[in-house]
């Protein structure tokens, strides 16, 4: 016999569906007015009718009204006089949604998210394929939703936080590289570079060494550096950190978000050790996951698993991975993995951050 409470956990799982799809429609939405400049345009005009938007956006004006209506009716746009007829409508983007949406440098530009969801969906027949077989998604198959809105979601933190606090949490090594010589840094897992940008303009002595397995990432890189004018102190190659064992030392290798995704990440982390200097140290920054499974999880756990069952685990299967750790990195495993690589000390940095988690390894060869 069914039970009234059993009725209703299955009513109130259903809508919880419902509601998900919604707000996975939602995003999509968000990621045809970014990617169609639409925010920027009723951003830079104030208000607009669906007339206003198409011909100043480009679009055609009945798919105008369509994602105007869409965006007011979900609370992205205002309307401003809603009983008036569609054509004569106006919308106007809220102020504090434009942080959210259009500012770039802004610490809340969350906006790059629906980005890397768009590069998820266009990879769905291959994640079928890949969870039938066991093999893996290769990263450049995502193509560059991914790999831009990686860089853009994270370059905000680069702009404000490097600096300011997390190589500060470091002493010594903010000391050493404020100091001459000139220092070194290996940047692993660079993507379009901006963790690179970062860090030389944090430390105008210092010369960068971005390296990352994605060729299409360096090209990006490269060219942005030019334009940036810092090619003189910050390159780019193609590759892994044993690719580069023979243009040390270092006195700092980073890992922005990437050590999940190495395929063999002891073997890295041994790599990195033998490229420092003498006292250099390796900073990770990596998901700020609970140090043990626990379900259900908060939404953080569920942000991370849902990215590691979608993109990290197939990308790292893709690289005939020893580990396939995923997403989820936790703690204790990432103090594991430096044990095993020959790390003396792996110190969990007091930086906070809502996402990131900050490990500095150092007394290579010690232990």
């Amino acid at each position: 016999m069914t039970t009234t409470t059993q009725i209703e956990a299955r009513e109130a799982f259903a809508d919880r569906l419902v509601e998900g799809v919604t707000h996975a429609m939602e995003t999509i939405s968000v990621h045809l007015g970014l990617e169609l400049g639409l925010y920027r345009t009723i951003a830079d005009v104030k208000s607009a009718t669906p007339a206003e938007m198409a011909r100043r956006a480009g679009i055609a004006a009945r798919y105008a009204r369509e994602w105007l209506e869409q965006q007011a009716v979900a609370g992205y746009l205002i309307c401003e006089n809603q009983a008036e007829p569609p054509e004569h409508r106006r919308y106007r983007l809220p102020e504090e949604h434009r942080d959210v949406l259009v500012v770039e440098d802004s610490p809340y530009f969350a906006a790059p998210l629906t980005q890397q969801f768009a590069g998820i969906t266009a990879v769905l027949p291959q994640l079928l394929a890949a969870y039938r077989t066991g093999a893996g998604v290769p990263f450049s198959a995502y193509g560059r939703d991914i790999r831009a809105g990686i860089a853009a979601g994270n370059r905000p933190m680069f702009l404000h936080e490097l600096a300011a606090t997390w190589m500060p949490a470091m002493p010594e090594v903010h000391h050493r590289l404020l100091a001459a010589p000139p220092a070194r840094v290996l940047d692993l897992g660079c993507g379009l570079g901006a963790s690179s940008f970062a860090l030389a303009a944090a430390y105008p002595q210092i010369s960068v060494l971005g390296v990352d397995l994605d060729a299409a990432s360096v090209v990006e890189a490269r060219t942005a550096s030019v334009e940036a004018g810092v090619a003189n102190r910050v390159t780019f190659v193609v590759g892994e950190v044993a690719d580069v064992a023979g243009v040390g030392p270092f006195e700092l290798v980073t890992m922005f978000e990437a050590l999940h995704d190495m395929a063999d990440p002891r073997a890295v982390l041994r790599s990195a050790g033998e490229v420092l200097s003498e006292g250099g140290s390796v900073l990770i920054a990596d998901e700020r996951v609970a140090d043990s499974f626990s379900a259900p999880g908060d939404l953080t756990e569920r942000l991370m698993y849902g990215w590691s069952i979608l993109h990290c685990l197939p990308a790292t299967l893709a690289e005939g991975s020893l580990e396939a750790n995923g997403t989820v990195l936790r703690a204790p495993t990432v103090a594991g993995w430096a044990a095993d690589a020959g790390f003396a000390d792996c110190q969990i940095l007091p930086i906070e951050n809502p996402f990131w988690r900050f490990y500095q390894l150092s007394g290579y060869g010690r232990s």
